[in-house]
Order: C-alpha cells, then sequence, then structure tokens
C-alpha cells in the first residue's frame, strides 16, 4: 500500500495513511498464531495464489479492451424441438429485451438432447417467423454439420431479401470442438482446412463479414479444464484454424477476423473476470506472434453449465447472477445465461424471462456497460489477469508441443490422449473436494431442502443413450465427457426418492446426548450431511436428564422414529462421559451406530461398543452416504431383537 494524496479531499490529509507492516501487525493479532497462508492465502484450480491484500496496480500499455465499447448482447438460446414453439419462445426473448439468438440444432452439445429439427430454408424460416434478422444479432451453436447450418442460414437470409454484408451473424463452425466432444472427424486435416475454405469463400463471396469459426472453450470447462487449460485450448482451437486457413492460401489477417471466442462465465467472480481479460491479452500475443495488428476478438461467455444444479435450482439463480456480472465486467461482447431450470430439462418461458432480466437488470440498472474496463487498476484484478496470462499460454504451449500420426497441435493432443488425461486429473481433484464439500455445492451437498418445491419445465431431459460403439472417421479421438458437479449428490438424492416412492425416505436418528448446547453444533453438521444425501435425520429436542442422558428415553426415540441407522451426536466432555453406554445400548436396540466426529484415541473402545462408522468435517460424503443408504434402505434383520 502506498501513501496518496487526496487532491479532491484535502481533509483526507489529515489521517495517517497505514502501511503493509501495520496491516499485518493487525491480521496477526487476529489470526492469534493461525498459519496466515493456510487462513487468507486462497489458490485458483491452477495453483495461481489469491492474496488477501494487493496494491493498486500500475498502469498497463495493453488494455484489455472490446473492439466496440458500449452494451454487451443479451443473448437466448433457441433450441426447442418444434418449429412453431421455438418460434414463439424466440419472439418472447426478443420483445423481452434479448438482442441476440442463438440458434442450436440438434446434435450440438449445448442443446443437452434437444435442439431445432429444422433442415430446410422453409423449417428454419418457420423457427425465425417474425424475426427481424437485421435487427438481431445471430449465432449458431457448435453442432455436427456446421458446414451445412451456416449455409442454411444464409439462404434465409438472401430469401428474405436481406443485404448480408447487413447482418450481424457468428456462423460457428467449430470441427475441433465437434471432435473433442463426439470423438470423430470425418476427414484429415487438410481436406478439413480445404472445406472450411472453401465455405467461407462461399458465404463472403455472397456478401457475409463472419466470424465464421469459433474457439469454443465451453467443450473443455465441462470436462473439467481449470481456467489456464480453458485458455489454453481455446488459443489452440484457434491457432489450429489460423494455420488451415493460411495453408488454403487465406491471408492470416482475414484468417484472424473469420475467428470468435466462447468463454465460460463461472461463479467464482476474480477468476471468471480474469478469464476474459487474460483471453484478449493472450490473442493480442498470438497475433503479434504472427505478425499482425492486433485487433480485439468477438467474445460471447455463456454461464457454466457444470455449475447447474438440479436440487434446489433457485440456487443456479445466484451463481447465474455472480456469473454474468464477471462475464460483463469481464469484458465479454454478448453473454447467454443458463435459465436456472437447464439442468432439468427444455426451459420454460419463466426461467428464460429470470435469464433475460438478469442481464437486464445488471445493464440498466447496475450499468455495468458504461465503463469499459471495469476491473482496470485493481491490483488482485490486474495481477490474477497477468497470473492467468502465464498459465494460460503455457498451456497453449504444451498443447502446441503435441504430435501424433502426423498431427500436431491441439488435434494431436486429443489423438494422443494427452487432453484427456489432464482433464481426467483435475476431474479427479475437484470431484475430491466435492465428495469431502472442501467445494461445497449449496442447495445440493450443503443446506439441502427435502422438502424443495418442483419447477416446471417444457420437457425433461432425453433419456440417456446407449452407449455407442468407438466413433468412425479420418480422425477418432476419446470423446470428452460433459460434467455437472452436483451430479453425485444428485444420484443419491434420487435413489433415496426412490426408496420414499416405495415406502418411506431413508432416515438416520440423530442420538443426541446431553443438553442442546452441547449436541447442536454436531446434530447439526449430521443433519446437513445426512440430508444432503436425500435421507432425512429426525432427532427431537434431546434426552438430558439431570446433567446426562436418559438412555430409555433415547432408544424409544431412536425406535419410534422407524430408522435404522443412529448418528451419536453429542459435545466432547458427553462423548467422554456417555458415549459408550450410549452406543451399547442403541447397538443392543437394533441400530447400526455411526458417530459425528473423529474417533482420537477412543475409536477401540467405540468400535466395541458397536460404532461402526465416523462422520466428521473433510470426511468423504459421497462414499458416507452411499454407506448410509444402504444401511437405511436394507431389509431389517431377523437376527435382531
Amino acid at each position: 500500500m502506498t501513501s496518496t494524496v487526496f487532491a479532491d479531499l484535502p481533509f483526507m490529509d489529515a489521517f495517517p495513511t497505514p502501511g503493509e507492516a501495520q496491516w499485518r501487525a493487525a491480521v496477526d493479532k487476529v489470526l492469534k498464531g493461525a498459519d496466515f497462508e493456510k487462513k487468507l492465502v486462497g489458490r485458483t484450480s491452477d495453483g495461481v495464489r489469491i492474496e488477501p491484500l494487493y496494491e493498486a496496480a500500475a498502469e498497463q500499455s495493453a488494455r484489455p479492451l472490446r473492439a466496440e465499447a458500449g452494451r454487451w448482447r443479451v443473448a437466448a438460446r433457441v433450441d426447442h424441438p418444434d418449429e412453431t414453439e421455438a418460434a414463439k419462445l424466440a419472439l418472447a426473448d426478443l420483445e423481452g429485451g434479448a438482442d441476440s439468438l442463438t440458434l442450436s440444432f440438434a446434435g450440438a452439445p449445448a442443446a443437452r438432447g434437444f435442439g431445432l429439427e429444422a433442415s430446410s430454408v422453409e423449417a428454419l424460416d418457420a423457427v425465425l417467423d417474425g424475426v427481424m434478422l437485421d435487427l438481431v444479432r445471430l449465432r449458431l451453436d457448435p453442432a455436427p454439420g456446421g458446414r451445412k447450418q451456416a449455409l442454411l442460414l444464409a439462404d434465409l437470409a438472401e430469401k428474405r431479401g436481406h443485404a448480408p454484408s447487413s447482418l450481424q451473424i457468428d456462423f460457428g463452425m467449430e470441427p475441433i470442438g465437434v471432435l473433442a466432444s463426439s470423438g470423430a472427424l470425418a476427414v484429415q486435416l487438410p481436406e478439413l482446412g480445404k472445406r472450411i475454405a472453401e465455405t467461407i469463400g462461399t458465404l463472403k463471396a455472397r456478401g457475409f463479414t463472419g466470424p465464421f469459426l469459433a474457439a469454443d472453450g465451453r467443450i473443455w470447462h465441462e470436462a473439467g479444464a481449470t481456467e489456464a487449460q480453458e485458455l489454453g485450448a481455446v488459443l489452440a482451437t484457434a491457432v489450429t484454424y489460423l494455420r488451415l486457413l493460411e495453408a488454403q492460401g487465406i491471408p492470416l489477417a482475414e484468417a484472424r477476423d473469420a475467428i470468435s471466442f466462447t468463454l465460460v462465465a463461472d461463479a467464482d467472480e476474480f477468476v471468471t473476470v480474469a478469464k476474459l481479460r487474460a483471453a484478449r491479452l493472450l490473442w493480442d500475443r498470438v497475433q503479434r506472434a504472427c505478425g499482425l495488428d492486433p485487433k480485439p476478438v468477438f467474445i460471447h461467455a455463456e454461464t457454466a453449465w457444470r455449475s447447474l444444479t438440479r436440487r434446489d435450482p433457485w440456487v443456479n439463480l445466484l451463481r447465474g447472477t455472480i456469473a454474468t456480472f464477471s462475464a460483463g465486467v469481464g469484458g465479454a461482447d454478448s453473454i447467454s445465461v443458463q435459465p436456472f431450470t437447464a439442468a432439468l430439462g427444455l426451459p420454460d418461458g419463466f426461467a428464460r424471462r429470470i435469464a433475460r432480466n438478469t442481464q437486464l437488470i445488471l445493464l440498466e440498472e447496475a450499468n455495468l456497460w458504461r465503463v469499459a474496463d471495469p476491473a482496470a487498476g485493481a491490483g488482485g484484478f490486474e495481477e490474477l489477469t497477468q497470473a492467468l496470462c502465464e498459465q494460460g499460454w503455457r498451456k497453449f504451449q504444451d498443447l502446441e508441443a503435441e504430435s501424433a500420426d502426423g498431427l500436431t497441435g491441439i488435434v494431436a493432443a486429443l489423438a494422443n490422449g494427452h487432453v484427456q488425461m489432464g482433464l481426467g486429473r483435475e476431474r479427479a481433484t475437484r470431484a475430491k473436494a466435492i465428495a469431502t464439500r472442501r467445494e461445497p455445492i449449496t442447495g445440493t451437498s450443503e443446506f439441502p431442502n427435502l422438502s424443495e418445491a418442483s419447477v416446471s419445465v417444457l420437457a425433461p431431459p432425453p433419456a440417456a443413450m446407449p452407449t455407442s460403439e468407438a466413433a468412425s472417421g479420418a480422425i477418432t479421438v476419446e470423446a470428452l465427457p460433459s460434467v455437472r458437479l452436483a451430479e453425485p449428490f444428485e444420484a443419491l438424492r434420487a435413489s433415496a426418492d426412490i426408496a420414499e416412492a416405495a415406502g418411506e425416505r431413508p432416515k438416520a436418528f440423530l442420538a443426541t446426548l446431553g443438553p442442546i448446547a452441547g449436541f447442536a453444533a454436531r446434530a447439526g453438521f449430521a443433519r446437513n450431511l445426512f440430508e444432503a444425501g436425500g435421507m432425512a435425520a429426525p432427532s427431537g429436542d434431546g434426552f438430558a436428564k439431570a446433567g446426562a442422558t436418559d438412555l430409555d428415553t433415547l432408544v424409544a426415540a431412536f425406535r419410534a422414529s422407524g430408522a435404522k441407522l443412529a448418528c451419536l451426536c453429542g459435545s466432547d466432555e458427553s462423548y467422554g462421559a456417555e458415549v459408550v453406554p450410549a452406543a451399547k445400548t442403541l447397538t443392543a436396540a437394533g441400530a447400526t451406530v455411526w458417530l459425528a466426529g473423529r474417533p482420537g484415541e477412543q475409536e477401540a473402545a467405540l468400535r466395541e461398543a458397536g460404532v461402526t462408522n465416523f462422520v466428521f468435517a473433510g470426511c468423504d460424503a459421497i462414499a458416507v452416504l452411499q454407506d448410509a443408504l444402504a444401511v437405511a434402505i436394507s431389509p431389517v434383520s431377523t437376527s435382531k431383537g
């Protein structure tokens, strides 16, 4: 921290400016000997340090600015399989404030099993009935057959008599993304480059200005990518397109102008802002390396699919708001907000309206668009941006260095499994953090709501497709998965719901020891844990009697609950005095007995008394809940009285 003279506020000079040493001394008093690094220094998935305090950033010569200042585009997806319904939803979005439409055809990963079935100009015309193409921005979601869809949209524009140069269309061809998601590419790269160049040439000859190709970060993000991995993959994809087009005789400047980016906006504000800013700086560096004068790339941002939950979906509104705010501050040119029910099926008009309004409020009421680079000069954002630039560039170079069977770059990295192994490691790391609840998911792994109200969707998600045979094509790779973080907990909740439908919701009785003040903390922890697995956790108001626990009343309450599993919850003091007799009594009553807390030196005595498992902060909640459900749903044993 540096001394600042407040020219416009001279009275501020009367107050001394504290230095970092003074701040650290005050912090140390609060920490009381605790480790500063562990308590106050965070790290991103890429290991980038996030300090609790930063100095103001120095002026930078290169600013990550958009090509055009002003409002970002509010994008809505058109993905209903029925042409008439798709048209109604599209018009409702536009009338409600959207000014950009994303056409998501069947087979597009982002369509999630839905998507437009339009295969003719007439069908697409019906989907966009009433939409004035010259007043909105259109973009195609990357999908197999992207070249055909691009030409189909061009045919529609000409059928309606529009001057192609007056339209704003991102044609969204992304064959490398299709390869990564589907596992196959129909042709070898030289032929792919030829086909892309021919399609772009055809569209440009007809007057369309593009962009024509998309470097899409969503495929990598949904497969588990960190921020740096997503940046590296997007850069490597874009550079591959530059090479393919240059090999077909297209000047690099024209090839550069043919490309747009799509990046994911997640619920981590600092990291999302920094990622979008870093993407612009990294693309500038690529252009300079190509001998080009840098031009800003068009960046479309979409809120994260992997962060959506099916349970307590209303919390998705909070995640979407943070992600949208971050994308706006980070400098996105257009933003698409996942409706809060998207993980449950095809969103209805209400969910789509809330998604639009999330952006409109940030635009019209928060006025985020009025500042070109709101994060500029903030030490934390600037340092994190630079750190992601360094990490992203290293990931990009790693991909560029790969080779396999005559392939190079990101295609080779997919073909030889380098990408899949790297993303697999990140998925495993994050899955462990989710399972141990070090990375909590509000409404799912933390603070679940067993009595949540249902929400409506236009159609439930399509049934899972059967596992297909290995993909076939000129280039084949292991397809990347699309994973939502909440899926393991959602599977547990689904098992509990099935059991409830067949009879009764699985239960874990909280066998509390001593007074409420003593057991409240551990009982609250245990209830939160069991409910995250869809299990009810009855407990009552406690069983204290004369400063101890009335075990007869406790056992009677356990039997009345109908539970098979009992989890002991109490204070350290009650554990020392009462836990062993309580465990023996409950075991004799037919309970499978667990204990909330680490066993410590008592483990041998506790296990001898009948305790079979221990639940505590940092335990593998997924494994624990699987075991709990197995106990709760198991048939009643005839060997116990």
